[in-house]
């Protein structure tokens, strides 16, 4: 989220271009060699001669500034980011984890502007927040049996299957030279007959 005064700046450096085209405009100047001289497009350009040709250098000078107005101001953002940092449990909520309908509605509740929770991690952002997700493990987990069952256990799994077949795929057939197919179509040791 842009501060007023980095808006403000934009404002002014965008200005001063359109100010530069239409200093180009008067030198007679096409809008073609406009765009090149000031590396914007055609279309702004053609804007910008039209905008000149009504009302002169006034008219490409910037009224207000771009973009629309932040519903928080400073001030505002400094309560919520104070209400944020008391923690979900606090406000109410039964969990000590904040999501962005939470957080949302606590805007809401401080500043009465209304956010939509998809737009809320904007203002996380500009706060400083980052975003991190906790860790999913049982409450039952007992680490020391884990540690266990990795260093003693699972070594054991991994060598008895390793070494337990014999190299055969069926269950049903043994491996040996014997069982190999002879060339020969039909019955086992019969011969065709021609």
């Amino acid at each position: 989220m842009k501060t007023a005064t980095q808006r403000r700046w934009d404002s002014q450096i965008l200005e001063q271009r359109r100010k530069q085209a239409a200093r180009l405009f008067e030198d007679g100047e096409s809008r073609a060699a406009v765009a090149r001289a000031l590396h914007v497009s055609r279309v702004n350009a053609w804007r910008w001669w039209r905008r000149w040709k009504r009302g002169g250098v006034k008219a490409l000078c910037s009224s207000c500034d771009l973009g629309r107005r932040p519903k928080l101001n400073a001030q505002q953002l400094l309560l919520v980011d104070r209400a944020l940092r008391e923690g979900p449990l606090a406000h109410g909520f039964l969990t000590d984890l904040w999501t962005l309908p939470r957080v949302a509605e606590v805007i809401r509740n401080t500043t009465d502007a209304d956010y939509h929770p998809g737009h809320v991690w904007k203002i996380l952002r500009a706060l400083g927040w980052s975003l991190q997700r906790p860790e999913r493990r049982a409450r039952e987990r007992d680490e020391e049996k884990v540690l266990q069952w990795v260093s003693k256990r699972w070594p054991a799994l991994k060598k008895t299957a390793k070494g337990a077949g014999d190299g055969s795929y069926s269950s049903m057939k043994p491996v040996s030279a014997k069982s190999r197919r002879s060339g020969v179509h039909g019955r086992r040791g019969e011969k065709r007959r021609s």
